[in-house]
């Protein structure tokens, strides 16, 4: 687990940084030492049970550890906030298959690995932590300006009599008009196995976004993403309502009674959003706001109406309550059984709105490639946004999704959005 690793490879490794240390101590500690202490207690007759834990909690752990190292490459991730949801669900899904399989297991066992291998992590995170911030060098030529504001690195302008220094990564406006000798330099690093990035790549996986200036340019490979996992994830999202839906119904019959005693009207709220390859459908949430006149079938009325504000005067005490939380959201379940939506992907957005985007940024009806979302990567990193400026931002984050469409991704997405549901981060 190369915490945090993202994309580059440092220069400065130490002992921490290697895998076999990172897997090879957390066995050790968390599966290894608790067996051989319980194996000297148990009684002949427990030794079976003992054996399956072993097992078990080694899965959990190696499996722990590899989705971590997946999760970690995406921009932004935080080992401290992910090391325990990581390690708990893993732990969480080997517990589960051998409850409903009814094998024996130790459940002492189980508790103590999990709380070693809790305490082993974020040990390699606090040694890493120690690390200095990642050194890039940039050569000087070509759009790198927007590049070296950003935090979290420290940039050097390179010149051509620079020796005994080293970097993670050497990055480069590869489109600009760069003079011989500087191409050579970059040849000569890149065969000595130095990480060389184009300007574009670099900011990327800093960011967590992919900058748009026209949609032949935004390095997204082929226009339609992942097709096999566009269909896993449909299933994955069926079954996952289908097995949630029981579990929701008190939490959904509790807000519609808060509803109702609050204020008069509908329980629920209908707003036709824009959606999957650019078919409109009507989406359900709980009302937040008090009842009101329709808008006029002027396109400024019907988009002003649909915009949301900071601290919004027509939202109500209940509903407030219900944005924060998200559980306004969960009535979108049914949008996710028809077929219409996904737990995780863009958000969409209300049809007069929508119609504005496109007008005002030509390739935004590109994110309609995927299915929208309840939650996803925009969400969990910017929030909620309605004028162009800001749409435009976080556009860059829609496609970035779009280009990394993955398991792994999703896995963080839902991670994030724990935090963010217990911040009320972008709640209006």
């Amino acid at each position: 687990m190369s915490i945090p690793a993202g994309k580059f490879a440092s220069a400065r490794r130490t002992l921490w940084h290697r895998i076999r240390l990172q897997l090879g101590g957390g066995l050790l500690l968390a599966v290894l030492l608790p067996y051989a202490v319980r194996y000297q207690l148990e009684i002949a007759s427990d030794r079976a049970s003992l054996d399956n834990s072993l097992v078990a909690t080694i899965v959990a752990l190696v499996g722990g550890f590899y989705s971590f190292r997946r999760v970690s490459l995406y921009p932004g991730v935080r080992a401290s906030f992910h090391i325990l949801p990581t390690f708990a669900i893993s732990y969480g899904l080997v517990l589960a298959v051998f409850f409903f399989a009814r094998l024996d297991y130790s459940r002492l066992h189980f508790l103590l690995s999990f709380l070693l291998c809790v305490f082993w992590y974020y040990i390699v995170y606090f040694k890493l932590q120690r690390q200095q911030s990642l050194r890039i060098g940039v050569v000087p030529f070509g759009d790198i300006d927007s590049l070296v504001d950003l935090p979290d690195a420290q940039w050097t302008r390179l010149s051509l009599d620079e020796e005994g220094r080293s970097y993670d990564a050497i990055v480069a406006d590869l489109r600009a008009d760069i003079p011989d000798d500087w191409e050579r330099f970059l040849a000569d690093h890149a065969l000595a196995g130095s990480l060389v990035m184009h300007v574009k790549q670099m900011e990327e996986s800093l960011t967590g976004r992919v900058s748009i200036e026209h949609l032949s340019e935004n390095n997204l490979g082929s226009l339609i993403p992942g097709i096999t996992y566009a269909k896993a994830k449909r299933l994955w999202d069926l079954a996952l309502a289908i097995l949630v839906l029981p579990l929701l119904v008190p939490v959904l019959a509790i807000a519609a009674l808060a509803i109702r005693l609050e204020s008069a009207g509908p329980i629920f709220f209908r707003q036709l959003r824009m959606g999957y390859r650019g078919t409109a459908f009507t989406m359900f949430k709980f009302r937040t706001m008090g009842v009101r006149d329709e808008p006029d079938d002027e396109p400024e009325d019907a988009r002003e109406a649909a915009i949301t504000v900071d601290e919004d005067a027509r939202v109500t005490r209940v509903g407030r309550l219900l944005r924060r939380y998200r559980i306004d959201e969960l009535p979108q379940i049914v949008n996710i059984l028809a077929g219409e939506m996904s737990w995780i992907g863009p958000r969409p957005e209300a049809v007069p709105l929508s119609r504005w985007y496109e007008r005002e940024l030509p390739f935004y009806r590109y994110r309609h490639i995927v299915r929208p979302g309840i939650t996803g990567w925009a969400q969990v990193r910017q929030g909620h946004v309605a004028e162009v400026g800001d749409v435009l931002w976080k556009l860059q984050y829609d496609f970035y999704y779009i280009k990394n469409f993955s398991f792994w991704l999703d896995v963080l997405i839902v991670a994030r959005t724990v935090r963010t549901v217990l911040s009320g981060f972008g709640a209006r």
